[in-house]
């Protein structure tokens, strides 16, 4: 597949504080991209564009809010000229037994998973069509197979996946090309988050190899960057990702006989599990919806 220099080209990135977002947008600027960076961290978000090597700014917004997305579109446009790549890769996740988890939270995975990705879309699809773009999904192994103790983090993206196939078939006559990016556990804030729970962390443990280990950040964004480069229907951040797609037609009965099981080992000790959002983008996404009400 052919290739498509970034140098010169502007990219947006949600979710660009930390993590895939902050690696993603340094790589991209490296690659004489100019980077739009977009998150709920207004702090961390002005450090990760005073590190950037080239033109880039920052918007502090709220992806599941259409109004705020819109008006950072609007300025992105005005402010760089055009978009021609934009990155949805904002994200929460949260842990544990659905019939315990608190409400709040997981409608709240859903809401900047799933609807914040179609609103970022909505809001950046105009200045795709014009610049003939590429919208890169960010999506993850969760959406290949369910896993018990993570029914919103599942269902979120198997719907962001979903949404961006369909969106693909939508729009691809209008020249805007759509990618799926698919990322197993990766040393992020996301995935430390989650691991400081003992029995989260057990239960992954126990995942069968290749599923079951944490893998660096920086070649997985090298493969987003690939993926970027080539305008990608589907992107894999790690090898084995790829070979999912053949099988995961069996993975659901698989889970669920086999996800019985740990569930049954585990339920003395299922209780305590935090309930709340996790990592550090995890808590700012609290903040800011506690200073919100406010």
């Amino acid at each position: 597949m052919s290739r498509v220099s970034l140098e010169g080209q502007v990219a947006v990135v949600t979710g660009a504080a930390r993590g895939v977002g902050e690696l993603l947008a340094r790589k991209l600027s490296a690659r004489g991209a100019r980077v739009a960076l977009v998150g709920l961290e207004p702090d961390a978000l002005k450090q990760v564009s005073a590190r950037l090597h080239g033109d880039s700014e920052h918007w502090h917004a709220d992806v599941t809010d259409h109004e705020a997305m819109t008006h950072v579109a609007r300025e992105v446009g005005e402010r760089f000229g055009r978009v021609d790549i934009v990155v949805a890769n904002a994200g929460v996740a949260t842990g544990g037994p659905f019939v315990d988890s608190d409400p709040e939270s997981w409608r709240r995975v859903i809401e900047v998973n799933l609807i914040g990705s179609a609103v970022t879309g909505r809001a950046f699809l105009p200045l795709l069509v014009e610049s003939r773009g590429y919208l890169l999904q960010i999506a993850s192994l969760a959406a290949l197979t369910p896993a018990p103790m993570m029914t919103a983090y599942c269902a979120s993206k198997s719907g962001v996946e979903a949404y961006a196939h369909s969106l693909r078939a939508e729009v691809g006559h209008r020249g805007v090309r759509v990618g799926v990016g698919y990322l197993s556990w990766t040393d992020t804030d996301m995935v430390r988050g989650a691991d400081q729970d003992e029995v989260m962390r057990e239960l992954r443990q126990r995942l069968p190899w290749p599923t079951n280990k944490t893998y660096p950040l920086g070649p997985a964004v090298d493969r987003l960057v690939d993926g970027i480069e080539r305008r990608a229907a589907h992107v894999y951040g790690q090898w084995w990702l790829r070979g999912m797609q053949g099988v995961r037609g069996h993975l659901p009965g698989l889970i669920g006989t086999v996800g019985q099981r740990e569930m049954r080992r585990f339920a003395d000790r299922l209780s305590g599990i935090r309930t709340g959002l996790v990592g550090a983008g995890g808590s700012a996404d609290e903040q800011h919806r506690t200073t919100v009400r406010k």
